[in-house]
């Protein structure tokens, strides 16, 4: 018989988020991840939860930052997933990589994304293997588009072990 986190697990695992990559910058120093788990809180006011890894780089710098930038990933963002969800900012610099710039906040904003926001950190929540940033978003950018999910995209290899 499977225990009852087999079982969670297995459920979890058909479940299809949208994919999510979430950048930071504290002065010069800036990282980037996949985030495997994210939700929209509220409406009024708008905020967000993301979640990030205890073991992934990107928290370790978001431990010091102010702010996040979310970006909403599309079909054509795959290799940009890949960067970002399949390496490690303890190996490469993700960020020569790719194109991106200096948005609000300082957080850098990866160009091929056509919808985004930067949400100002107002807490952190210990939620497990996980810490939870509530986000007040500052600025945002947004075209209609296809989103892309986490089936899409479930066979690549992680940078860092969640």
């Amino acid at each position: 018989m499977e225990s009852v986190a087999e079982t969670f697990t297995k459920l979890t695992l058909e479940l299809n988020y949208p994919i999510f990559i979430v950048t930071t910058a504290v002065g010069e120093r800036r990282e980037g991840c996949v985030m495997g788990f994210a939700t929209q809180t509220s409406l009024d006011p708008g905020r967000f939860l993301a979640c990030l890894s205890r073991e992934n780089r990107t928290y370790r710098l978001a431990r010091e930052a102010e702010a996040l930038a979310v970006h909403v990933a599309a079909p054509q963002h795959e290799q940009l997933v890949e960067l970002f969800g399949g390496e490690t900012g303890d190996e490469i610099d993700k960020f020569e990589r790719c194109a991106w710039r200096v948005g609000p906040r300082g957080m850098p904003i990866l160009d091929a994304c056509q919808s985004w926001f930067v949400g100002a950190i107002l807490s952190r929540h210990d939620l497990g293997d996980h810490v939870g940033h509530l986000l007040e978003p500052v600025q945002a950018r947004h075209e209609p588009m296809q989103l892309l999910y986490f089936q899409d995209v479930k066979d690549i290899e992680p940078g860092h072990p969640a």
